[in-house]
């Protein structure tokens, strides 16, 4: 790279803004692509020095050396990320087609390298005479699971062969993001005429006009598709016709016969990870996903997953009673089918607890809901405190940056949120890095929590559902394993755990959304600021397990789907992708007609595009964990500093630096139990 353009570009040298936080007002779209060849080409010098290091191999000399590498890597990598995702446009697209091939060849160079892995292991072999500290064991034990788990043994021949597989499997991931999100755009219901949306309050009706009118549709209105398979507007719309379409458009969006249409590649994705988890020694790719994980084997997650579909199963079809009923009761005369669920549900919701979300969203306006209730709690428990910082460059207008300090006054993190909806971002929500915490890199963390709530036209309040609460407070889970995070390798730091983990501090946090302590300091009328009555709060607590069955059966119908597909063998024939996901819903008994799967598979980004392949599970697994916590929590006293502090020192800050199942049982006292999630989720009456 000649010196002009090094000077150039943003990412060829460390960041000098606070934390090291990336440079946005600087990166063009064009730095991306020839940071990525620089970062990839350093990386490879520097493991490749690694390996050839003609010194007997030493902790210091392999794993220090490998986690000081990939520097300039790293920094162009977790910009992109971020862009990549909520962001996006064409270029950028161009850019993640090229590299992700390019990253996949670099991981396979480097964990195929039989040099470095001879290093590692003459290490690993002699752990016990080396006198490392705990958490340095911990690399060397993580480090050699690694190489084994990504065919450090394997023949030449077969190394080769892995290298095309992961080959594809990159392009083809690529490819199902793309499909994925133009589908997704695409599957946006457009009407004509506003009277169809009949039910919908005033600004989502104006929300629609703007987003009809941003795609040069005017006159017209424009509801987008979220990425879950039920739409939030279904609960409202009063025309049956419409709520239909709307949920077709969502079921449908990437089964069209058109060019969005994933069913092709995820079949070929599915097939090939059976065949790579053939070639390392595994029957099938679940097997070989769930070594490192906390639930270690597909019968162990099966065993789990069964034992909840039994009461599951029983609490929705009692739900579908009650929401046939009403439908029966009102007047009109057709069969419950999914399009109808949320509408009719909440019409039940309203005639037992008499609560009405639209009474509840003036309660919860988005930043209150941020400053005095997520914030709050966090100084409640773990004593931090924030400032938000006009003078860091964000990747998006809308983006806020809140500087994180400690108890002690220090500086602790820099935290950015990233809360609406755009047609060029992923769906859902998620949180990443841009700077991991290392005590060996002397580096703290910079992370990010990102929604996709609707924005409101200009001047209008951000009014939030309980399940956006919820959202927020869950994707802050996430933040603070981040911040917390107080390791010395950043490969071991902050949410580098284990699927079926690292979703356990996001889960838990969740409890305090509408803890009482927390609720009452940020749940008022954004117009008057009178606080939200008791008598409302008393009707959210008791609604509070409505409608669970639903909620479980639809994340249980997913995780069923996630570990069917990835329990195909590398002989198995090509599946039709409708048939074999009827049968595999059917088998596991949680087909129900009224409940679809939160995500179909040929929209479950999860498993096929964000690393959560035979990990699905990990949602329910965590939910498990955070339950048994929060039980805990509540019979020691509930939101206090001491409490707080305690998960903090055991669970927060310890990333990956031991063994997650012995991590757990530490601070909970005994292995994790699942009577407290079923009775949080209203399927038992005792924890």
């Amino acid at each position: 790279m000649p010196p002009a353009a090094a000077a150039e570009n943003p990412f060829f040298s460390p960041s000098t803004l606070p934390f090291g936080a990336p440079p946005f007002d600087r990166i063009q779209d064009s730095d991306y692509l020839p940071a990525f060849a620089a970062g990839i080409a350093q990386d490879s010098k520097e493991i490749e020095a690694i390996a050839d290091n003609p010194a007997p191999p030493t902790f210091e000399n392999t794993f220090v050396a490998w986690e000081k590498s990939g520097r300039l890597l790293d920094r162009v990598q977790s910009a992109f990320s971020i862009a990549s995702q909520a962001n996006t446009n064409p270029q950028l697209q161009h850019v993640q087609a090229v590299v992700s091939p390019q990253l996949a060849a670099l991981r396979d160079a480097i964990f195929l390298n039989a040099k470095l892995f001879a290093r590692v292991k003459a290490i690993y072999d002699h752990l016990d005479t080396l006198g490392l500290d705990a958490e340095s064991r911990r690399l060397v034990e993580v480090r050699y699971r690694e190489f084994l788990h990504n065919g450090a043994n394997l023949n030449d021949a077969d190394k080769a062969k892995l290298r095309q597989i992961d080959e594809r499997l990159s392009n083809l991931q690529t490819q199902f993001q793309r499909k994925l999100l133009a589908g997704t755009a695409a599957g946006a219901l457009v009407v004509s005429d506003a009277a169809q949306l009949a039910g919908l309050d005033a600004n989502a009706v104006a929300a629609a006009s703007a987003s009809a009118a941003a795609h040069d549709l005017a006159g017209k209105w424009m509801i987008p598709l979220q990425n879950t398979t039920q739409q939030p507007a279904l609960q409202s719309l009063a025309d049956r016709t419409v709520r239909q379409q709307l949920f077709e458009n969502s079921w449908t969006r990437t089964e069209k016969g058109d060019a969005n249409d994933t069913r092709d590649t995820i079949v070929e994705m599915a097939q090939l990870r059976a065949q790579k988890a053939q070639l390392l020694g595994y029957p099938t790719f679940a097997a070989y996903a769930l070594t490192d994980e906390m639930a270690k084997t597909p019968d162990n997650v099966q065993h789990f997953l069964d034992g909840l579909i039994p009461p599951t199963r029983a609490k929705a079809e009692s739900e579908a009673a009650d929401i046939q009923a009403a439908i029966d009761g009102s007047g009109e005369h057709f069969t419950l089918e999914p399009w109808d669920w949320t509408r009719y549900a909440e019409q039940v919701r309203k005639a037992k607890y008499d609560l009405d979300d639209n009474t509840i969203r003036p309660y919860f306006e988005l930043n209150n809901v941020l400053q005095n209730g997520l914030f709050y709690a966090a100084n409640r428990l773990y004593g931090i405190t924030f400032k938000e910082r006009h003078d860091i460059p964000v990747y998006q207008p809308d983006v806020r940056v809140f500087e994180v300090f400690d108890r002690d006054g220090s500086s602790l993190a820099l935290i950015y949120f990233d809360f609406f909806k755009r047609d060029n971002k992923s769906g859902g929500a998620w949180m990443g890095s841009f700077v991991t915490q290392s005590k060996l890199l002397g580096t703290k963390p910079v992370v990010y929590n990102v929604e996709n709530i609707p924005k409101p036209p200009a001047g209008q309040p951000v009014l939030l559902s309980v399940d956006s609460v919820t959202g927020i407070f869950h994707e802050f889970g996430h933040a603070l394993n981040g911040m917390f995070a107080n390791e010395t390798y950043p490969s071991l730091s902050g949410t580098n755990t284990s699927r079926d983990f690292v979703e356990y501090p996001s889960q838990f946090n969740e409890h305090w959304a509408l803890y009482p302590d927390v609720l009452k300091h940020f749940a008022v009328d954004y117009r008057t600021g009178a606080p939200i009555p008791q008598a409302l709060v008393d009707k959210i607590e008791s609604a509070r397990n409505f409608d669970q069955g639903y909620a479980l059966s639809e994340l249980l119908a997913a995780d069923k789907l996630d570990l069917a597909w990835h329990a195909l063998s590398a002989t198995a024939p090509k599946p039709d992708v409708d048939a074999f996901e009827t049968q595999a819903l059917k088998s596991s008994g949680i087909d129900l007609h009224a409940v679809p799967p939160r995500y179909r598979s040929s929209y479950f980004a999860h498993i096929w595009e964000s690393g959560y392949a035979a990990g699905y599970y990990a949602y329910a697994w965590s939910e498990m964990l955070d339950d048994d916590t929060f039980a805990w929590f509540v019979s020691h006293g509930g939101l206090t500093r001491e409490n707080g502090q305690r998960f903090r020192d055991m669970i927060l800050s310890r990333g990956n630096s031991e063994d997650p199942a012995a991590m757990f049982r530490a601070f909970y006292g005994k292995d994790p139990e699942v009577g407290p999630m079923l009775y949080y989720r209203g399927l038992s009456a005792t924890p």
